[in-house]
């Protein structure tokens, strides 16, 4: 009997680690999974019946690594990809374009330097658009232009990519009208670009790919409005995965962790933002954090981007897999901590959990000038 339901055991829980494996769950979290069986088992249940267990678990496993991943026809296939002036979309817009796919790039710069690398490629199948994706006009002109361009057969691919960061800062000290700038660039904006163009991808039963990020899942201290706004891109992105399914859309959520890109700005963005964190905090934040820790905090963009992962082709790829795969994840966790902290924040008791973040990375030697007050 104990045999039986032993057998029966790792064959359920297999058949789960496969299934959800081939639904796009990280690896990386599932190797935790195996570790956590054996262990179980090694101390509840005969060795025989722990062999058998691991073996069917070992076979799942080799299965699905094991299998290919198969790509659709790309002939006849267009999408439109959003913030390809640098980073994630001008990668992306170069690759696709040279796969034969029929790319619109759209560009916050249509003059600018990243815009003209995209047409110096010289690819008959890759159209540079002017697009800001928080212009309504824009994004109406970009709709009837493609709409023009793909006929009946409709647009395979929306890559919502396009989005801004400003620059690590306490919660208390975002102005509200930064609030609201990041929410409208990197949530709403999405939103109206999936309600523009969903006409066109339910023709083609294409797919959606958001692009979101690792603070959407983990609270991440000093990236309260990108993480929020991110947040609530993520929840919409699973809703309307749910939704468009019996249309045939897919909608898949890349969730990177850091990478470097232009999102992090330059030396005149860090003025900028510098200056427009002192003339909008209020009067009592001043005094309690101190003008030198404030000022401070812009300067740390630029240690973030050193620390980030200079290749961006990981993000890539999962992009093209969510794309052009017949068989799309609904989740892509690129990064070397792209699985590994969400991991941490959804099993470890909260208390610890804030610990190991807050000390992960310190932005600044500066500390608020209040604390020093309070502890004296």
């Amino acid at each position: 009997m104990d045999a039986c339901f032993c057998v029966a055991a790792a064959a359920a829980f297999t058949f789960t680690v496969v299934w959800t494996l081939k639904q796009g769950c990280d690896a990386g979290y599932w190797s935790v999974a195996f570790g956590a069986l054996g262990a179980s088992l090694y101390f509840t249940a005969p060795l025989v019946y722990c062999g058998v267990a691991l073996l069917c678990c070992s076979i799942a496993l080799v299965c699905v690594t094991a299998r290919t991943d198969e790509l659709l026809p790309l002939q006849g296939r267009a999408v439109l990809v959003t913030g390809c002036d640098s980073g994630f979309g001008h990668t992306l817009a170069k690759r696709l374009s040279k796969m034969g796919v029929q790319v619109f790039a759209g560009v916050l710069d249509v003059n600018g330097a990243g815009a003209q690398q995209l047409r110096d490629q010289g690819c008959e199948n890759l159209q540079v658009l002017q697009l800001d994706v928080i212009d309504s006009s824009q994004i109406e002109k970009t709709h009837l232009h493609i709409r023009a361009q793909v006929g009946d057969s409709g647009l395979w691919g929306l890559v919502n990519n396009a989005g801004i960061l400003h620059c690590p800062l306490d919660a208390e000290l975002h102005p509200v009208t930064l609030y609201r700038r990041v929410m409208d660039v990197n949530f709403l904006s999405a939103v109206k670009m999936c309600q523009v163009f969903l006409p066109l991808l339910r023709r083609s039963r294409g797919r959606i790919v958001n692009v979101a990020s690792m603070a959407a899942e983990v609270p991440m201290p000093m990236f309260a409005a990108y993480g929020a706004s991110k947040a609530a891109l993520s929840v919409f992105s699973k809703v309307m995965r749910l939704e468009l399914s019996v249309w045939g859309v897919r909608v898949a959520l890349i969730q990177p962790s850091g990478f470097r890109t232009n999102i992090f700005g330059n030396t005149d963005a860090i003025s900028r933002y510098r200056d427009e964190i002192l003339s909008g905090v209020s009067s009592d934040a001043r005094e309690d954090y101190g003008e030198a820790y404030i000022s401070s905090l812009p300067s740390s963009l630029t240690k973030l981007s050193q620390m980030s992962a200079e290749d961006l082709s990981p993000v890539v790829d999962n992009m093209c897999h969510a794309l052009l795969s017949v068989q799309p994840r609904p989740l892509y966790t690129p990064g070397k901590m792209g699985w590994f902290l969400p991991f941490l924040h959804r099993h470890l008791p909260t208390t610890l959990f804030d610990c190991v973040i807050m000390n992960l990375q310190k932005y600044t030697d500066c500390e608020p000038a209040g604390l020093h007050v309070n502890s004296g």
